[in-house]
């Protein structure tokens, strides 16, 4: 099983931390860094291969994690040199990549089964399957729906619920089919351009521990309930053995 971490972003949100560090090598614990836990949890899920897309201070990324070797992976590089939001890394590297393969942000911090999600996804064959996250948004005002300048809908303080993508996905190449290599592509386009085509892509929901670190406060977080969870981030189930 192949995967593709997206660790080429300038992680803006969590300066000052990201100055001298990309993002996915900030520390998380005393031991670790964000990207050392992923590459821990996808070579012990089953994966054998990865490729790091790399951009703000990738020289770092290299340096640290060198061919894979010490998680038991092979691990090659995708270098942007200007950004190419979170999909256009992949059409650089599309000629390379396997027809179906994971792709997940190098700054998730998650108990998901990733494997699982890449066995799904291969399945059940949709071109795109996303990660989902339930997540609650209180609302402090009452909320009006109006139609041609009338109320229609009333709701005092609701509580919205949405399923949020966790930044992680299962993808088949057959997906990026039609775009130009070395442009910009965000995940939203491709979300958007499938849905125009009607190409639905599939739900993939999940209920565990997932943390999006992006911001101080998030990270703060992941620190802080790192001790608790380190065994089930880092000693989490082992699946049967898996085709590569």
């Amino acid at each position: 099983m192949h995967a593709v971490i997206l660790a080429g972003g300038k992680g803006v949100r969590l300066r000052p931390y990201t100055t001298t560090l990309p993002k996915p090598l900030v520390p998380i614990g005393d031991e670790y860094s964000i990207l050392e836990i992923l590459l821990h949890q996808l070579s012990r899920q089953g994966f054998t291969t990865v490729t790091l897309a790399i951009g703000h201070l990738g020289h770092l990324i290299r340096s640290y994690v060198g061919d894979g070797s010490r998680w038991g992976l092979r691990v090659d590089y995708a270098s942007e040199e200007a950004p190419l939001g979170t999909i256009g890394p992949l059409l650089t590297m599309r000629d390379r990549l396997p027809d179906e393969f994971l792709v997940t942000n190098g700054d998730v911090l998650t108990d998901l089964d990733f494997a699982g999600l890449l066995d799904e996804h291969r399945a059940t064959r949709p071109l795109l399957t996303v990660a989902t996250y339930a997540r609650k948004v209180d609302i402090d005002f009452g909320v009006l729906t109006t139609v041609d300048g009338r109320v229609v809908e009333f709701a005092e303080k609701p509580t919205l619920d949405y399923q949020v993508s966790m930044g992680v996905y299962g993808v088949s190449a057959a997906a990026l089919a039609g775009y130009e290599p070395g442009f910009p592509l965000g995940f939203d386009e491709l979300v958007l351009d499938l849905l125009a085509a009607g190409r639905h892509p599939r739900e993939y929901r999940f209920d565990g521990y997932w943390l999006d670190i992006g911001r101080p406060a998030d990270y703060d977080r992941a620190n802080a309930e790192f001790p608790a969870l380190r065994p089930q981030l880092l000693e989490g189930r082992v699946p049967a053995s898996r085709p590569s």
